[in-house]
C-alpha cells in the first residue's frame, strides 16, 4: 500500500464536507469564560458529544459508505466495536440503505447493545473482549464478502473525522493557534492535523491518551508503532493496544506533543464540564480537557484554543460514582467518623456544631456495641454535604475541642 500522506487526507476531507452536510450536525465550538480563565488561554470546546450518535465516529463511518461500489452496497458492511464506533456505523449505514453487522463483545453494557440496534444493524454477540469482536467480525467479512470498517486505520474514515477541524476554521473564522485532541487509534487526530497543518502549518495539534494505554506515546519514542498492555479504565473509548499503521505515520509527523492523564484529571474535567458547562461528556471525551486543566499541555496567554469533547455516551452507572468522587476530593462531601460519651445529649452536641457550620447531614450511624470501644463510648459516622474545606476545619476543631476525638475520612491529602 502506497504511504498515506496529510495532503491526500486534507484532499479527502474536502471531499467529505459535501458528502456529510445535511447529514451530520454541525457541532458549536463553544467558548469558554471558565476554563478560559483557569488557563490564561481563550478557551473553545468543540462538542462532538452532540453529533448524532452522541460522538464524532458518525462522520468518518458515512463517508467511508457513502464510497462503496453500488456491488459492495449489496454485500453489506461490518465492524466490530463495544462503543461508538459501533453506534456510528449502524446509523451510517442504515441512512445510506447498507445493512449492517455490528460484532460486540457478550460484556457490551445492554444500552450500548440496544442503542446500536436501534440505528438498525444486526449486533452478534462475540467473545468477552474487543479483540474477540474484532476476530468475528473480520471472519464475517470474508464469509460473507462485506466490507469491514475499521475504526480508525483508513483514509476514508479519517477523512471523515478531520471535517471536525474544517468546521473549527469556519467557525473561528480563522485557524485557532492550538487544538488538543483525544487519541485511541489516532483517526480522529490524523484527520484534524492533517487538514490544519497542510493548511497553517503553525497551528499546533496535541494528542491526549489514557496513561494506562500509551501506545502512541511509547511508539513514538520507539519510532515504530508498538503494542503496549492496555487496562480498563474510565476512557475505555480510548484504550487500543497498538496504533494503526496509517495513523501512526501520519502523527508522527504531523503532532506537536502526546500527553498522557489520569482517569483522576478525567473525573475531574466530566465535573467540571457538568457544573460550569452543563455539557456531559464520556471519559474519553473529557480527556483533552482534563490534559489542558492539568496543566500538562502548554498554552500561551490568549492564545485560541479549540478542545475537541469526542462523545457523551458515558455509562450512566459510571456517572454518580464520577460525581461523588469529585464532590469528595473537594470537600463538598465528607464523612466524619469520631467518638462520643454514652450519654444522653452527645450527639444532639455534635449534630449542633455541624448545623452551625452548614453541614447537611445525608446519612448518619451511631454505634454503641462495637467490640472494640471502651464502655461508655460510642462511634460515630456521619456523611454530609459541606458548603467549604474551611467548614470542613471549623467543624473537626470544634468537635476536638470538646473532647471528641473526631476525624475526616475519605478525603485526599491537601
Amino acid at each position: 500500500m502506497e504511504e498515506v500522506t496529510p495532503e491526500y487526507i486534507a484532499s479527502l476531507t474536502r471531499e467529505a464536507v459535501g458528502v456529510l452536510g445535511g447529514v451530520v450536525h454541525r457541532t458549536p465550538l463553544d467558548f469558554s469564560a471558565t476554563f478560559s480563565r483557569m488557563t490564561g488561554a481563550r478557551v473553545y470546546l468543540k462538542l462532538e458529544n452532540l453529533q448524532k450518535t452522541g460522538a464524532f465516529k458518525v462522520r468518518g463511518a458515512y463517508f467511508k459508505i457513502s464510497r462503496l461500489s453500488p456491488e459492495e452496497r449489496a454485500r453489506g458492511v461490518v465492524a466490530a466495536s463495544a462503543g461508538n464506533h459501533a453506534q456510528g456505523v449502524a446509523f451510517a449505514a442504515s441512512r445510506q440503505g447498507v445493512k449492517a453487522t455490528i460484532v460486540m463483545p457478550e460484556t457490551a453494557p445492554q444500552a450500548k447493545v440496544d442503542a446500536t440496534r436501534g440505528y438498525g444493524a444486526e449486533v452478534v454477540l462475540y467473545g468477552r473482549v474487543y479483540d474477540d469482536a474484532y476476530s468475528k467480525a473480520l471472519e464475517i467479512a470474508r464469509e460473507t464478502g462485506a466490507t469491514f470498517i475499521h475504526p480508525f486505520d483508513d483514509p476514508l474514515i479519517i477523512a471523515g473525522q478531520g471535517t471536525i477541524a474544517v468546521e473549527i476554521e469556519e467557525q473561528l473564522g480563522g485557524p485557532p493557534d492550538l487544538v488538543v485532541v483525544p487519541v485511541g487509534g489516532g483517526g480522529l487526530a490524523s484527520g484534524i492535523a492533517s487538514w490544519l497543518k497542510t493548511r497553517h502549518p503553525g497551528v499546533r495539534v496535541v494528542g491526549v491518551e489514557p496513561a494506562y494505554a500509551p501506545k502512541f506515546t511509547r511508539s513514538l519514542e520507539a519510532g515504530r508503532p508498538v503494542e503496549v498492555p492496555a487496562s480498563p479504565g474510565l476512557m475505555d473509548g480510548l484504550v487500543t493496544k497498538k496504533p494503526g499503521r496509517i495513523t501512526f505515520s501520519l502523527l508522527s509527523r504531523l503532532l506537536d506533543g502526546m500527553v498522557t492523564v489520569t482517569d483522576e484529571e478525567v473525573a475531574r474535567a466530566i465535573f467540571l464540564l457538568l457544573e460550569r458547562s452543563k455539557t456531559l461528556a464520556e471519559g474519553a471525551g473529557a480527556a483533552a480537557l482534563a490534559a489542558l486543566l492539568s496543566g500538562k499541555v502548554e498554552v500561551r496567554e490568549g492564545e485560541r484554543v479549540a478542545v475537541i469533547v469526542s462523545g457523551g455516551n458515558i455509562d450512566m452507572t459510571r456517572l454518580p460514582k464520577v460525581v461523588y468522587y469529585q464532590l469528595v476530593r473537594e470537600y463538598r462531601v465528607v464523612r466524619l467518623q469520631g467518638l462520643i460519651p454514652d450519654a444522653p445529649g452527645w450527639l444532639n452536641r455534635v449534630l449542633e456544631v455541624l448545623a452551625r457550620a452548614k453541614l447537611n447531614i445525608i446519612d448518619i450511624r451511631h454505634d454503641r456495641m462495637l467490640p472494640f470501644l471502651e464502655p461508655g463510648w460510642a462511634e460515630v459516622e456521619v456523611i454530609a454535604e459541606a458548603p467549604s474545606p474551611q467548614a470542613v476545619s471549623e467543624v473537626l476543631e470544634a468537635l476536638n475541642s470538646l473532647g471528641l476525638p473526631f476525624r475526616s475520612s475519605e478525603l485526599p491529602p491537601h
